[in-house]
């Protein structure tokens, strides 16, 4: 295989030969696995789109895109989804299909399980999708492997085995018990909250060896009796493996990934809040003031642990702010939420990095629709230079929706493993906040040329009792001309919306419609 296609080195730090002798263990035999005696070759590239199973809903067939690939593994994002799902496959997988399989089979491609965009738009997307793709030839694909005769499996063989809640990692295991066409497999050295039933013929399992093989990484053994926790992720993208946290620094295990040296420390973070920048719709401008100028230096996971919980207590509505840190992939960290007499906590997923970090921070601010400058990296003295110009008159009057760029991310996206980050900028000079102020307005007066953003503003300033649904704009991609041509049957069907908010929002289409009309005459 390609040195350039994995993401992770081959471990050297773990030896099969050794550790057999430690624990005089038997290796399961070839013959107990659905895998190929040899390795097939990897001749997909990243970008790559083919067709998959939706693991969600094994009835539809999808558009993907290669996102990520480890020796003969490929890591794929169903077209219109996100990155909270991502699953992977092997090369001689039968999940996988060139593009065209499904439509000569006499089927229909779907959009997946929670398409982020109005179903009805689905034939478009997935026209406009295919047009410029690069999609996998049919030599790619590699005919899978027999499925063995029976269930060869005996308790205490060893192999290797996907780690199901961080599925891009193999580790160790041991088959511990056996019950006709399945297998119970635990986890060598790790709690047995990993631990999973699977059956016997599993792509998920692999002879002890097939990592050194292929070039993929082997997750070494933890150490019993020591809680398994998040590791650091090599991309803010990726599941996070399993860290082990020791009370000796000399057993602490360290994420090869992370470093070409095994000593690596953890990320150290600070982030700096500016008061006096636009807070938006979702936070008391007084509270924010009583905010503290900093937070860390301290780990990633506290200082998000620390934002999260000032942004509910900061917030005008604590009911509104919390569907947002729901939206976070879950995790150990803990923010516990009070509203309505009762207490409420959600569990984030820890950031293991400064700069998966930052990416929280900044899809927490984009939803907040406060300032970019609101969070920042290094302290900001003075008045905030983005804050000003959107309160200068004459920008708002001379700037309209195309010359004015939309809301842009201080960082290059990491879906992909291959992906740089770029330095987070402290000052930017793209327009994606809001004011409080009611003297805020959209970039032109014409509102089928505003943008999402401006279509959010406009709702959260006009009823702020609909602003806990601005979010399902974004989501839906719905700028001014979109909005202009919803109506409530639609907002009911495709944004889930109820009767009482649909008509609201009916309402204010109507005296926009209205509001157009006159100024066109």
């Amino acid at each position: 295989m390609p040195g350039s296609k994995n993401i992770f080195p081959a471990t050297a730090s773990f030896s099969w030969t050794s550790y057999l002798k430690e624990t005089k263990a038997v290796v399961a035999p070839d013959k107990c696995f659905k895998q190929n005696p040899e390795v097939p070759e990897n001749e997909f590239a990243l970008n790559m789109k083919l067709e998959a199973q939706d693991p969600r809903s094994s009835t539809s067939t999808c558009i993907a895109t290669i996102v990520g690939i480890q020796g003969p593994r490929l890591r794929l994002r169903l077209d219109g989804s996100d990155n909270k799902n991502d699953f992977w496959r092997l090369v001689d997988s039968s999940d996988i299909k060139p593009v065209g399989t499904c439509e000569k089979n006499g089927g229909m491609l779907q959009p997946p399980l929670g398409f982020r965009m109005n179903a009805s738009s689905w034939p478009l997307f997935l026209q406009r999708t295919l047009t410029t793709a690069k999609l996998a030839p049919p030599t790619a694909f590699k005919p899978e492997p027999p499925t063995p005769d029976k269930n060869f499996f005996e308790v205490g063989m060893k192999l290797e085995a996907v780690d199901r809640k961080n599925s891009f990692l193999i580790c160790p295991g041991t088959v511990a018990k056996v019950d006709n066409r399945m297998i119970f497999i635990s986890f060598d050295g790790w709690s047995g909250a990993f631990d999973y039933w699977c059956e016997f013929s599993s792509r998920d399992i692999f002879p002890v060896g097939w990592c050194a093989k292929t070039g993929h990484y082997l997750q070494p053994p933890g150490n019993k009796g020591q809680p398994k926790v998040r590791r650091p992720s090599l991309s803010p993208g990726l599941p996070s493996p399993s860290q082990l946290i020791s009370s000796s620094p000399s057993t602490t295990k360290q994420d090869p990934h992370i470093s070409s040296s095994l000593n690596h420390t953890p990320d150290s973070a600070t982030v700096y809040l500016k008061s006096t920048c636009v807070c938006g719709p979702y936070l008391s401008s007084s509270k924010v003031k009583q905010m503290p100028t900093q937070i860390g230096p301290t780990t990633p996971s506290y200082v998000l642990q620390d934002i999260a919980q000032l942004c509910i207590d900061a917030a005008v509505q604590p009911k509104a702010v919390y569907p947002f840190l729901k939206a976070f992939p879950s995790g150990s960290s803990s923010i516990k939420v009070s509203f309505g007499g009762n207490t409420y906590t959600t569990f984030l997923k820890v950031p293991e990095s400064s700069s998966q970090l930052w990416e929280y921070i900044d899809k927490l601010a984009e939803q907040l629709l406060c300032c970019e400058n609101f969070f920042s990296a290094k302290q900001l003295q003075g008045i905030c230079p983005k804050c000003a110009r959107e309160d200068s008159p004459t920008s708002k009057l001379s700037t309209n929706s195309q010359q004015r760029p939309g809301p842009t991310k201080r960082s290059l996206s990491t879906d992909s493993p291959l992906n740089t980050k770029m330095p987070r900028n402290v000052v930017t000079e793209a327009a994606s906040s809001t004011t409080e102020s009611k003297n805020q307005r959209p970039s032109t007066s014409d509102p089928s040329r505003w943008t999402i953003d401006e279509v959010i503003r406009f709702v959260v300033d006009q009823d702020p009792a609909i602003s806990q649904h601005s979010e399902l704009f974004r989501k839906q991609e719905i700028d001014g001309k979109a909005f202009l041509l919803l109506n409530s049957d639609m907002m009911m069907k495709y944004m889930g919306l109820k009767l009482g908010p649909a008509l609201k929002l009916c309402s204010l289409i109507e005296k926009l419609k209205q509001r157009r009309q006159n100024s066109q005459r």
